[in-house]
């Protein structure tokens, strides 16, 4: 498994383009506040355990480091789609960010798979916002974006989006439960100010689907 402590000397050979003229220097800050546990009240939430899935060494190493300075704590990472999927079933990360152009396995497919082993958040890494690829990523489980290139005041408010949709989710696939015959219509943001629709609803084979849509 790669390491956030790997030469950054070779890896910058790889190219920074995805980030245009900046590098991911830690402007925004997390606090720690959320994190740690009062002597009187229960912990209201833990660090975030991340996995990051990235082919391009000097990205995938700034992301990482970004992130701890930031509290988060990176369990995995992965350069391809495969390592990604073995890796999510191995660390059992409460999030996933994945680039969606990878080797051996894309983004959309590795979301997929990870998602049906054990839903989780997922934020994925692209250069593509047009409906085709914004639609097949929501199909398989995205619930953020980072639209390259980004910046590195995007990336923790993007992965926290993640988490909060995904908890919508599953309070929606409650209430479906509950009463089937109704869809649930959720709108997943990103951070260029666009706004995704996604439309969850039980099948007649007791099945959840879930896709982009505005029909009511």
């Amino acid at each position: 498994m790669p390491s956030c402590s790997g030469d950054r000397a070779d890896a910058a050979a790889e190219g920074d383009a995805a980030f245009g003229s900046r590098r991911l220097l830690g402007a925004f800050l997390w606090s720690r506040k959320e994190s740690q546990c009062s002597t009187n009240r229960k912990r209201v939430r833990d660090p975030l355990r991340v996995l990051i899935a990235e082919d391009e060494t000097i990205i995938r190493l700034d992301l990482c480091g970004l992130l701890q300075k930031r509290g988060l704590i990176v369990v995995a990472e992965a350069r391809n789609g495969v390592e990604a999927v073995a890796l999510a079933r191995r660390e059992r990360p409460d999030v996933a960010l994945l680039d969606l152009r990878m080797p051996e396995l894309d983004g959309i497919e590795a979301a997929r798979r990870m998602y049906a082993e054990r839903p989780l958040p997922i934020v994925m890494l692209t250069a593509f916002t047009d409906r085709r690829h914004v639609d097949d990523a929501i199909a398989a489980g995205v619930f953020s974006y980072l639209v390259k290139p980004f910046r590195e005041t995007d990336v923790v408010p993007a992965i926290r989006t993640a988490v909060a949709r995904h908890a919508e989710l599953l309070a929606a696939l409650r209430t479906v439960g509950e009463e089937p015959l109704q869809p649930i219509f959720l709108s997943l943001p990103s951070q260029n100010g666009n706004a995704w629709p996604l439309r969850v609803q039980r099948r007649d084979d007791g099945s959840i689907d879930v896709r982009g849509g505005t029909e009511r």
